[in-house]
């Protein structure tokens, strides 16, 4: 057997926070997980993100800090078109997110912008500039 890729996770300071934000992104979040030390969601494709609280970790593992510099983990989400990769900055920016780049048409062919999460992670949103032939 080969193992496969399956599962990302993720440290939280802010459960409700970490899961609003993931919420507005479209992801299917059980309601009142907010309560929970650890809740994962399966996103297309069957992997699995997952959120653990700061005293989840440190149950199993009671010298963990969080990572020194910048976010703990970076995510992308595909959007369907460089007009949705808009919308969802705009919403998420609205909201309250901090961006980390403005969208912008990327050389590579993509139009792109960056997000923080309420942890300090980098979520990427980006679609192809050009319908795909």
């Amino acid at each position: 057997m080969t193992p496969r890729f399956d599962f990302v996770g993720m440290v939280t300071d802010d459960m409700a926070a970490a899961l609003a934000f993931y919420r507005r992104l479209g992801l299917d979040i059980p309601a009142g997980a907010e309560s929970e030390p650890h809740v994962e969601a399966t996103v297309p494709g069957g992997v699995r993100l997952a959120w653990d609280t700061v005293e989840t970790v440190r149950s199993f593992a009671p010298d963990w800090q969080p990572p020194a510099g910048a976010g703990r983990v970076s995510l992308a989400f595909r959007c369907d078109d460089p007009a949705e990769v808009d919308a969802v900055y705009a919403d998420l920016t609205t909201a309250g997110h901090r961006g980390e780049r403005e969208p912008w048409d990327a050389f590579w062919g993509q139009r792109y912008a960056s997000v923080v999460d309420p942890d300090g992670n980098s979520v990427d949103l980006y679609a192809p500039l050009t319908p795909p032939a």
